[in-house]
């Protein structure tokens, strides 16, 4: 199975769950998201995910100086970013759930 496909379905929810317990920057959510395992997601899909959750009022964002280069734009999930993280994590869940069920092998009687 493809997993890019997958992906482009769950990305705004493993970018709110990256979310849930620091901020971050783009380039730290997309190793964060590497490392927990999605090594397939790209870059543009990230800041593309970034950018649409920002527009939608989930995420906020602030900037923070760099000595070391460009100045950082961090994200930070927000009260309707956790209710949003809340509510597609359950979602989630239950179509896994149904996912689980139904490939399932059975024993055979």
């Amino acid at each position: 199975m493809d997993t890019t496909q997958l992906l482009k379905g769950v990305l705004d929810l493993a970018v709110l769950a990256v979310l849930r317990d620091e901020d971050g920057y783009g380039y730290d959510i997309l190793r964060r998201l590497r490392a927990s395992g999605l090594q397939e997601v790209g870059d543009a899909s990230v800041y593309g995910t970034l950018r649409r959750l920002y527009a939608n009022g989930f995420l906020n964002t602030y900037v923070v100086p760099s000595d070391e280069g460009p100045h950082r734009k961090y994200y930070a999930l927000n009260a309707a970013g956790r209710a949003e993280l809340d509510r597609n994590g359950k979602t989630w869940r239950a179509f896994a759930s149904i996912m689980d069920d139904l490939t399932r092998e059975r024993g055979t009687a």
